[in-house]
């Protein structure tokens, strides 16, 4: 199968390459994307959700992937929605890790309360190329708490200023339990990052969260246990 692992925000492809190589090594084909604009001397002025979706699907194409796995983290459950009824016909399984489950009209900031959203929007409008960035006080705390601090400064240095029309901009689209794929929910279980109970965002698909140890950074603290529990769900259809 190709695996299309896309990474969710301020983080680049690199955030999967530890899964990505147990996934590899079982047999399959990996392609981590970066998102426009999270790459390394990217212009992200400008950028919104809709070019999140239209770079999945145009790089699936471009590759010609059959038997697409696709797979979101975090934020990444946004545009991978927008992106899978667009290439439905080459998709054998989605799987979001840890992910957002958008509802019609309600943009990632949205979901994360008024307060966060007001923050976000005043934060993107007062950047020169309208991003966000994140503190290392909200990425230690939030999303890798408990870890050591070595460690959390060495991802921290990886991340990016994110698009802010990634995450104020939202989809008009439906759910995806008309695609006829099977649908995976990973679950990190000390994940504090989410914007509800992850049973709730995975009920939204239909399905139970598959628990994994660790924070939502799970996919680069835990990547065996992250990629042994995609692989057991993949391999079963």
């Amino acid at each position: 199968m190709n695996i299309v692992l896309v990474p969710g925000v301020n983080h680049g492809g690199w955030c999967w390459y530890p899964v990505g190589q147990r996934m590899r090594a079982a047999g399959h084909a990996v392609h981590p994307l970066t998102l426009p604009g999270l790459a390394m001397g990217d212009d992200p002025a400008g950028l919104r959700l809709a070019d999140a979706v239209d770079f999945i699907v145009s790089e699936v194409e471009r590759r010609d992937l059959r038997d697409v796995v696709l797979v979101g983290h975090s934020a990444a459950g946004i545009p991978i929605t927008g992106a899978a009824p667009r290439i439905a016909g080459r998709l054998a399984h989605v799987a979001f890790f840890s992910g957002f489950i958008p509802r019609r009209g309600e943009s990632m900031a949205d979901a994360l309360g008024p307060e966060t959203a007001a923050w976000m929007r005043a934060t993107a409008a007062a950047s020169p190329d309208g991003t966000i960035p994140i503190d290392f006080t909200t990425f230690s705390t939030r999303l890798m708490q408990d870890e050591p601090v070595a460690l959390q400064r060495l991802v921290f240095d990886q991340l990016t200023p994110q698009p802010g029309g990634y995450v104020l901009e939202s989809l008009d689209v439906d759910g995806l339990d008309t695609l006829g794929v099977p649908i995976t929910y990973l679950l990190a279980e000390r994940d504090i990052a989410l914007a509800a109970p992850g049973a709730e965002p995975a009920a939204r698909l239909g399905v139970t969260p598959i628990m994994v140890p660790g924070t939502h950074e799970a996919m680069l603290t835990h990547p065996d246990e992250v990629a042994a529990a995609l692989l057991r769900q993949i391999t079963r259809g």
